[in-house]
């Protein structure tokens, strides 16, 4: 094992660049599965067509709910497997990961098979009608019946193999799909390739997630023997520990993952009343909006690891460090690039699509979303020690309060108020009000644990 490497970047390594290191990293794996579908969305809105355009758009729901599988058992498990490793219970780390990897297997199989399987009703859910139905089931069935298992298992992968602080080698693999799904999309979307429209993006998502998922079975091949990664069959099992704290991290970060499916279920119903153009600019801005929120998304993931370790081993002050300086970081550049996107709202949008009513639309919606991005920098961060930590109820309680509590009732009611417009309000409200709980919450972590935390071995 490269064990002293490791250590010296989760103990002795100076915070900046620790967290660099982690980071950095990080926040290109998380922009992976928005420019997957920002690529989709680009070269399809060079067909000219806002019906194919939707079809990209209303699957967004059900491409989000994969983050549920990958949240169980990629944040669940890497939390974990970073505490073993903080306490040096190797053993542990080899069998969680096992655990992680089989179970994330299988969950994309089923979850497949079973929007395969319901695929009509799936449809009338997500939005979609008689003019868009056709084009979102031919994307779905590449990216969705036939991708979810890959799809969730490259992102698991590297969720495992950044646990140990191999955050460039997780970032390598993640980005390999991406790139490759840029090559392929213009290639099977548009007249001069094999003019397959929507369908043709989703095929391209489809072989580049395999491509990324080979990569890592090759690392870990090439690395036998020199990692904690472990996905040997004979390692997974159903131990009360592992499955208590994997769930424990992961089944909230799961919760939070399939209440942001209902979110944006509900708010692409309300958008679908108005037309293809409304569906379309929605689908257009809140990619756009994802962007910054997965670099935060990235940023508060990637210090988990360092969270983690620095907890489990009891050095508190190198954790409260840690934490403080990420938000010092993270926040500047969420305000910098909310005023960058409420100035330049209208021409981000046209570089998608050049067709006016779209533009409209787009340019008030990109507007309203923005608005939230610096509050939710702080409530993504907060949220990400949370799991780090192992405090899955905190994590829960933010994912009810961010869609129950807060913005699936600020949809109804802000739409009612201001029809359509409105909608894009709505995270704004939420985050506003999550970010002054996190705050709070955050300070009681850092009070209540002295300088030496002392873990429990059960």
């Amino acid at each position: 094992m490269q064990q002293n490497d490791k250590t010296v970047l989760f103990e002795s390594a100076p915070i900046p660049s620790a967290v660099a290191k982690l980071s950095v990293p990080m926040i290109f794996s998380s922009l992976v599965m928005v420019l997957y579908n920002m690529a989709d969305t680009y070269f399809v809105g060079m067909l000219g067509n806002p019906v194919e355009n939707a079809a990209v758009s209303l699957a967004a729901p059900i491409l989000l709910a994969f983050n549920a599988v990958n949240n169980l058992f990629g944040v669940g498990t890497s939390s974990m497997m970073s505490r073993a490793l903080g306490r040096k219970d190797y053993d542990t780390v080899s069998r969680s990961s096992a655990f992680g990897f089989y179970c994330s297997l299988i969950c994309g199989l089923i979850f497949g098979a079973l929007c395969a399987l319901l695929h009509s009703p799936l449809l009338t859910l997500i939005g979609a009608d008689t003019t868009t139905r056709a084009a979102t089931e031919g994307y779905m069935f590449w990216t969705v019946y036939l991708g979810a298992a890959p799809a969730i298992l490259n992102v698991v992968m590297a969720y495992l193999v950044r646990s140990e602080g191999s955050a460039l080698h997780a970032s390598i693999g993640t980005m390999s799909g991406c790139f490759l799904n840029i090559i392929l999309d213009p290639i099977f979307i548009l007249p001069w390739g094999l003019d397959m429209g929507a369908a043709g993006a989703g095929l391209a998502t489809c072989l580049s997630n395999c491509v990324a998922c080979l990569y890592f079975f090759v690392l870990l091949y090439i690395r036998r023997g020199n990692t904690f990664v472990c996905i040997d069959p004979r390692k997974f099992c159903f131990r009360k520990k592992i499955i208590r704290e994997i769930c424990g991290v992961g089944i909230p970060a799961s919760i939070q993952n399939l209440l942001n499916v209902t979110g944006m279920t509900i708010l692409n119903n309300f958008t679908s009343s108005y037309g293809a153009d409304a569906v379309a600019a929605m689908g257009i801005a809140y990619k756009i909006y994802m962007v910054p929120m997965q670099v935060s998304l990235g940023f508060s993931q990637g210090i988990m690891p360092l969270v983690s370790y620095t907890f489990a081993s009891g050095n508190r002050k190198r954790m409260k460090s840690a934490i403080l300086f990420a938000l010092k970081i993270i926040v500047p550049i969420l305000l910098a690039v909310t005023v960058i996107y409420y100035i330049g709202a209208g021409g981000l949008i046209t570089l998608f699509m050049d067709n006016s009513s779209v533009i409209a639309y787009g340019t008030r919606f990109l507007r309203g979303f923005c608005l939230g991005l610096t509050f939710l920098s702080v409530d993504f961060l907060s949220v990400g020690v949370f799991q780090a930590l192992g405090f899955g109820k905190y994590a829960l309680a933010f994912a009810i309060m961010r869609k129950i509590v807060l913005e699936i009732p600020a949809l109804f009611i802000l739409n009612f108020l201001f029809p359509l417009y409105g909608l894009a309000y709505a995270q704004c409200t939420a985050e506003i009000v999550l970010s002054i709980c996190a705050v709070f919450i955050l300070r009681h972590i850092f009070r209540k644990y002295g300088d030496t935390v002392t873990v429990k071995q059960g």
